[in-house]
């Protein structure tokens, strides 16, 4: 398991771009399972829709590159590295709304590697009901520690 002081020593996200609040399941290798409690409180809820707010899907995608992420900085051993780029994102399908009070449960699974590129296949749960899903393609780019706070 992973508090959230553990995962901002391994990714640079902060709030409000930081999407992952815990981690409950990582074996280093080749599976990680994330949450992040989604709060009526969330800066995107006001304009996402007033009277139905409902998570962006664009930004369910990021918390499940956010959980990405941290398993390939584990998996290549470089903790705290400063960048992390999208190369790709495939056959993104949106299920049903996440609403303030839901728990999103990320589940990823490293599909590919090769060197720092990587590729995961993705789902989003809200109890055992899927809510999104996708495939990643990321590369850990060039960066230091001293770019994470």
């Amino acid at each position: 398991m992973m508090d959230i002081d553990e995962i901002k020593r391994i990714i640079p996200h902060r709030y409000p771009f930081l999407l992952v609040d815990r981690v409950t399941e990582c074996d280093m290798e080749s599976r990680i399972v994330g949450i992040k409690n989604v709060t009526v409180n969330e800066p995107f809820f006001p304009g996402h829709f007033p009277k139905f707010p409902i998570m962006p899907g664009v930004l369910i995608i990021e918390a499940m590159a956010q959980v990405a992420c941290i398993l390939a900085a584990k998996i290549i051993k470089k903790e705290g590295h400063g960048s992390v780029f999208f190369t790709g994102i495939d056959g993104a399908k949106f299920r049903q709304p996440v609403r303030p009070g839901d728990q999103l449960r990320l589940e990823l699974t490293k599909i590919k590697q090769r060197g720092s590129l990587f590729r995961f296949q993705g789902s989003a749960f809200v109890e055992d009901k899927l809510a999104a899903e996708c495939t990643l393609q990321a590369m850990l780019g060039k960066g230091t520690s001293d770019s994470v706070e």
